[in-house]
């Protein structure tokens, strides 16, 4: 006599009996106090509200190496170098604000991963950005520090989604 249907029953129904169903009609409390309940339909603008909110000011960092810039005299390198880690620091400040596009693509064959990779992009528009300091660190690299302000972030922010929503309208 086959037992495995049996089994298979009486393990479904062990599983189950541990489930608990709850009427749609009332609300969960949430474990954490201080969590706000997130409501059905929320708009793109209230999605990134809270964290919009926690900082001032949002402050980036970028870096750029002395020796491996193009030009010939040690003065136009560090130069160019000063500039590099500021174009790196704005890079920065435009992922914090709009985020960062991610392409990413595996291959799997025999279940093993025979490829991944991962393309990063970023896009943006950034003004009003304070430059905080320019700073060698070591013998060959420039540090720049940028900060930007909670309420130009607020309007750039608002600024991107309306051209997002004018887009989406055109299509």
């Amino acid at each position: 006599m086959n037992h495995k249907p049996l089994f298979a029953a009486a393990a479904v129904a062990l599983l189950l009996a541990g489930c608990q169903t709850m009427p749609m009609n009332t609300t969960a409390t949430p474990v954490v106090e201080s969590v706000k309940p997130v409501k059905a339909v929320q708009s793109e603008d209230t999605l990134l509200k809270p964290m919009m909110e926690q900082r001032e000011a949002f402050v980036a960092t970028g870096y750029a190496v002395i020796s491996v810039q193009s030009p010939k005299t040690p003065a136009q390198k560090r130069l160019m170098a000063i500039r590099a880690s500021k174009l790196d620091a704005y890079r920065a400040l435009v992922e914090q604000v709009y985020g960062q596009y991610l392409d990413a693509n595996t291959t799997v064959a025999d279940m093993t991963v025979m490829n991944d990779t991962f393309r990063a992009h970023v896009n943006g528009v950034i003004y009003g950005a304070k430059l905080v300091s320019i700073n060698p660190v070591g013998n060959d690299t420039y540090e720049t520090t940028l900060s930007l302000d909670r309420t130009v972030v607020n309007d750039i922010r608002a600024l991107y989604l309306k051209q997002m929503n004018a887009g989406r309208r055109l299509q």
